[in-house]
């Protein structure tokens, strides 16, 4: 058929963009891209990955006028150009991946992404601002864009750059928002060139696309309305599971 109608699917992709949407509303900036790992459980990983892309677009339009102006000029100059290096590299590596390899790429991001996550909550005391780095911004510029690209997962590389600079809250959602709408809006190309942009996918997008605006302005606000860390208990919750599931269909 050329339109996904499993209901486990969308019952996976519907909650995992509209968390996708609040944190790029810059309510938990940097939370992961939670719905790749989500509809993963339900289709093959690259088709999860080819899906998301169109949405992941408008949302990124949603989250520009958000936050337009707002971001932090020194380090988009550091990490954009490592970013798009990273993007050619993915894009290299994609074709050579097996879909079970995918699958434990994925897993293995997000409970990566999960451990660092919890270790930084739990081991006590608030460290000073890091001084920006130019060979750390390349490095893990360069990282997040190749994260990106193959799995939609570039948020944790960025976020052990960005977090320790400990910029305001409006910088860092405004700068993580730019960066990634340049990537996706440059990976259209190469997805299209490797097959992930066919009917199925690009209809499947559409029906969900709704969720993107919706899970935005969500995000805008909750900022003044809930905590961060209520937020990140129910996306490390689902990251745990989405990441061990995952990593089980990739070994067995």
């Amino acid at each position: 058929m050329p339109l996904l109608t499993d209901p486990w699917f969308y019952a996976l992709a519907i909650p995992g963009f509209l968390l996708n949407g609040i944190s790029k509303g810059g309510f938990a900036s940097g939370a992961g891209n939670v719905a790749v790992p989500l509809m993963a459980l339900a289709v093959p990983a690259p088709q999860a990955i080819g899906i998301s892309l169109p949405v992941l677009c408008v949302m990124d339009v949603a989250g520009l006028r958000a936050w337009w102006g707002k971001w932090s000029g020194r380090e988009m100059r550091a990490i954009l150009p490592a970013g798009l290096l990273g993007l050619v590299l993915g894009v290299l590596a994609f074709g050579l991946i097996p879909a079970r390899g995918m699958s434990l790429l994925l897993g293995g991001i997000t409970l990566t992404f999960l451990a660092r996550s919890l270790f930084q909550r739990f081991r006590g005391g608030t460290p000073p601002p890091e001084q920006p780095n130019a060979a750390k911004a390349w490095f893990w510029g360069t990282a997040s864009g190749f994260a990106s690209t193959v799995a939609h997962t570039g948020g944790p590389p960025l976020a052990i750059y960005l977090y320790p600079l400990k910029l305001d809250r409006a910088a860092l959602a405004a700068t993580t928002t730019v960066f990634f709408g340049v990537m996706n809006y440059v990976k259209l190309v190469p997805y299209w060139g490797l097959g992930l942009l066919d009917t199925t996918n690009i209809l499947t997008s559409l029906v969900l696309i709704p969720a993107a605006p919706i899970g935005v302005n969500l995000g805008i606000w909750l900022q003044s309305r809930i905590t961060d860390r209520a937020f990140y208990n129910v996306v490390y919750v689902l990251l745990a599971i989405t990441g061990a599931k995952l990593i089980w269909d990739g070994l067995f």
